[in-house]
């Protein structure tokens, strides 16, 4: 992971000032509005270029003055900006304007909403009300999880629990490639795989068998005066939550089939660099549930076993305990 443009270091503590100088350049022409194509235009005509010693591109540059470190800030539990105590290299409240302008004016920065997320959908819950934890930017607009509301497609949720992304996705990360690295655990990588795959090739043969009972039951309906309206609807309504349950757990758990198996050397910069299908497909093949619970106090940045519990997937009844909290 290549470090902050405008750091020495990866702990943002130690400013580069051949580097903070444009950059203090590049958000003042921000501040004022420019467009990030002509900032990144005047950076590389002057000569200025990245970490990585690549010339500017408008989303480069875009995601460098949208780091929080750049003006001594971080992203606590909830999403909200707090001084970080480090070294500023743009002040707090030009960094806010910036990034104010982000999701109105800046149309090539992706908005929120359409940033990638680790985790797949329903893998992970509430702790207080058992509701689907999902992805929900925060109000800073940062990345985050929460318990989603109740609402027609995810009732129940009581939405009082909130997690940072960046904080949920390391631990949870972490702890997995940790799991694999064992060696009685990689050994049952590819059996593992192949049976959950068999477990959703069922599912998906339910839901073909299900759609073929619910055209039945239309035909009988259209033939028979026998059969009530109501009778007709009850059962078209049972039969269309079904399929709709089989199919989202059938593609929940075809994630899997992303998973490399034996030709992973090093887990870690496998990891590092791997697409999203395939991060995802190895959360699903070694995760059973993830359970997010309140943090101790509001603000807290910690993240720990007392916060996200973690219940490994039971490849076979000798292999280990169904559930075990990571901490």
């Amino acid at each position: 992971m290549p470090r902050l443009y405008g750091f020495d270091d990866m702990a943002h503590e130690r400013v580069r000032e051949s580097e903070a100088a444009p950059l203090r350049q590049a958000a003042s022409r921000r501040y004022q509005k420019q467009t990030l194509e002509a900032i990144t235009e005047w950076m590389n005509a002057e000569g200025y270029r990245t970490t990585r010693g690549g010339l500017w591109r408008p989303s480069v540059l875009a995601n460098v003055l949208d780091h929080p470190a750049t003006a001594g800030l971080v992203e606590d539990a909830d999403g909200n900006l707090v001084d970080s105590g480090g070294p500023r290299i743009i002040p707090p409240k030009v960094f806010k304007a910036i990034r104010a302008l982000r999701p109105k004016n800046d149309p090539t920065h992706r908005r929120a909403e359409q940033r990638e997320y680790l985790m797949p959908g329903e893998l992970a819950d509430c702790g207080l009300c058992g509701g689907v934890v999902g992805s929900s930017p925060a109000n800073s607009g940062s990345r985050g999880y929460r318990c989603l509301p109740n609402r027609p497609q995810h009732p129940g949720g009581c939405g009082k629990v909130r997690i940072n992304a960046d904080l949920f996705e390391t631990y949870v990360a972490e702890h997995v490639l940790a799991e694999l690295a064992k060696p009685e655990v990689s050994a049952l990588i590819g059996q593992a795989r192949d049976e959950i795959l068999a477990e959703a090739s069922e599912l998906r043969a339910q839901v073909k068998a299900d759609k073929a009972r619910q055209n039945e039951l239309g035909e009988s309906y259209a033939r028979s005066p026998e059969l009530s309206l109501s009778a007709f609807r009850a059962a078209d309504k049972q039969l269309t939550h079904q399929i709709r349950k089989n199919a989202v757990q059938a593609r929940f758990l075809e994630q899997v089939q992303h998973v490399p198996v034996g030709d992973v050397p090093d887990l870690v910069r496998w990891w590092k660099h791997a697409p999203l299908a395939s991060k995802q497909g190895v959360l699903t093949l070694t995760l059973e549930r993830i359970t997010v619970y309140p943090a101790a106090a509001r603000g807290s940045r910690t993240v720990d076993g007392d916060r996200v519990a973690l219940t490994w997937r039971k490849w076979n009844p000798s292999q280990r305990d169904t559930a075990v909290t990571a901490g």
